[in-house]
């Protein structure tokens, strides 16, 4: 069974930085698509950062040049690394996975992000 267990939420000042890791355990022979996306307070979840299988990547316009995704295919990881973070970033964050051969799509449990001024 796949699973997605992700860590390095928390509390952060404005200005601030956090990375977030999503380990992926459970057999995925290969993937469409890993994102991040994140619920805030009263909105819909929303992508905020994805990567394809070929290493493209596409981020939500609200965090373009202050988010980037990577991956670590030796680790079975997918990374969220967050700078300059303003207050409208809180939410929780959730890492998804794409299996390939089925597209069957797996999720994290969510790690909460708080920042405050």
């Amino acid at each position: 069974q796949v699973q997605l267990v992700e860590s390095g939420g928390g509390l952060v000042q404005a200005g601030g930085s956090l990375r977030l890791s999503c380990a992926v355990s459970g057999i995925i022979f290969s993937f469409n698509t890993m994102g991040w996306y994140r619920q805030a307070p009263g909105k819909q979840r929303a992508l905020v950062a994805g990567i394809t299988s070929g290493g493209s990547t596409n981020y939500a316009d609200s965090v373009k040049g202050r988010f980037t995704i990577s991956r670590d295919n030796a680790k079975n990881t997918v990374y969220l690394q967050m700078n300059s973070l303003k207050p409208e970033d809180t939410g929780v964050y959730y890492c998804k996975v794409s299996r390939g051969y089925d597209s069957r799509d797996f999720w994290g449990q969510g790690t909460q992000v708080t920042v405050s001024s």
